[in-house]
């Protein structure tokens, strides 16, 4: 509280020009404060090196380089996780998808070594050779439900340089309302702690790339302000070079002050569902097969999933420029769920949705089942609303529902889940709006 007229210090006497108060009137300004802190410490050092006890008292802490409350250790060869090891650890959390992960170890332990050559020519510039580096960005297809945010939170976990995950449909053109693309750095700087050393060579995963494609397959003659002009300014974020990014992100102004990043280190990971884009894929094959081997040709292509097929033109015809295409130079897929995949995630990874639940129910000293029937009839619904492994959840939530309202008031210790009672749970609950994915 502010000092009032009148009022001095109870400890000094003195009238100071901000003291705070206490009960029965009594004050105490801040020159007594810093005193009695310092006699404190003072008198805890001297107590504890009577008792022999080495301990070391400072004013204010040094600001560390951390992520996620994690310090981000120096990088070195040997205690790299190697591909087959990050690979491992997202098998942990992401069921299948077998080929998309190889694709993202090796993008991140070729990162790794990467800035380690680069620590090594700094350090001796003899040893150098004319061999650079490059960065090879990554774009992740995949439909809805098949694991590529997942997958970016779980290597986020694992990696020794700063990540950040940012969402490309907030973006619009430089002069308009929303964030501009610099505005994906700031988030980088925010998890390195502002240190830019730290954040030049950290990994960014661009979530929902494929909103910002522009609208037709024609270059716009006007604005296409959150689609081609959002394309336009990512460009020189991909390749590399130095960029004026605001401190507290936002939008720029002339009097502001900005942090220079320089991007050539950058790694790039793009993730979208791109929907509609098998369309885009047939209509290629299709063209691709002339003359009396159509036949021949056109019965080994897997009409279920021809996202395996995708190829940069595809990328081209859904709306992304050229530009960006050839800076994301590595193209992979995540193959639509299975039923027997969809099974195992309910079970099987360290988050799966029934574990949650057991775990929650396990806090109030309930033990808690699911029947394998329930389970399987969980998954048949998720495969008949078409919603992947997000409609596991949703479907799991409304199964539990009344459960986790009704368990934690009774005296109830067991609980076991039943196809019939989840049957009837669902019946209870407006299956349209299941359907529709909200």
């Amino acid at each position: 509280m502010a000092k009032q007229k009148n009022d001095v210090c109870s400890f000094c006497g003195r009238e100071m020009p901000a003291m705070f108060s206490g009960k029965n009137n009594t004050w105490i300004c801040y020159e007594c404060i810093e005193g009695g802190h310092n006699l404190i410490m003072e008198q805890l050092q001297a107590a504890h090196e009577a008792l022999g006890i080495e301990e070391e008292y400072e004013t204010a802490a040094e600001p560390s380089n951390t992520k996620n409350n994690t310090t981000i250790q120096p990088l070195d060869l040997q205690s790299l996780p190697r591909p087959k090891a990050i690979k491992e650890f997202l098998d942990s959390y992401v069921i299948g998808q077998d080929d998309a992960k190889k694709y993202l170890s090796v993008a991140v332990y070729n990162h790794y070594k990467r800035i380690l050559q680069q620590q090594n020519i700094k350090k001796d510039k003899k040893q150098s050779d004319d061999i650079e580096i490059e960065k090879s960005n990554i774009i992740l297809v995949g439909s809805t439900g098949t694991g590529k945010t997942l997958m970016a939170r779980t290597i986020a976990k694992l990696l020794k340089v700063p990540f950040a995950m940012v969402d490309a449909t907030v973006l619009t053109e430089a002069g308009y309302v929303g964030e501009d693309v610099e505005s994906l750095l700031v988030r980088l700087l925010q998890e390195a702690n502002y240190d830019v050393s730290l954040a030049e060579r950290g990994v960014v995963f661009i979530d929902e790339i494929d909103k910002i494609a522009r609208k037709s397959d024609n270059p716009s003659i006007t604005r296409d302000v959150s689609g081609e002009g959002v394309q336009q300014g990512l460009l020189k974020l991909l390749e590399g070079s130095i960029v004026n990014v605001p401190p507290q992100g936002g939008r720029k102004h002339p009097e502001q002050e900005f942090i220079k990043v320089n991007t050539q280190h950058i790694l790039f990971i793009c993730g979208g569902a791109f929907d509609g884009i098998e369309r885009k894929i047939a209509q290629r094959l299709n063209t691709q097969v002339v003359g009396f081997e159509a036949s021949v040709k056109t019965q080994h292509v897997d009409k279920e999933n021809l996202l395996q097929y995708i190829a940069p033109q595809d990328l081209k015809s859904f709306g992304l420029i050229p530009e960006i295409v050839g800076r994301l130079p590595i193209l992979t897929y995540l193959k639509p769920l299975d039923r027997k995949a969809l099974r195992s995630i309910l079970t099987e990874p360290k988050n799966a949705i029934t574990k949650q639940y057991e775990k929650l129910l396990s806090m109030d000293g309930v033990t808690l089942h699911f029947s394998d029937e329930a389970l399987d009839y969980i998954v048949d619904k998720a495969i008949e609303y078409k919603l992947g492994a997000r409609g596991l959840r949703s479907l799991t939530e409304t199964v539990m529902m009344n459960l986790m309202y009704d368990i934690p008031s009774t005296n109830i210790k067991e609980v076991i889940i039943t196809k019939e009672y989840a049957e009837e749970q669902l019946l209870k609950t407006d299956t349209l709006r299941l359907q529709s994915g909200i």
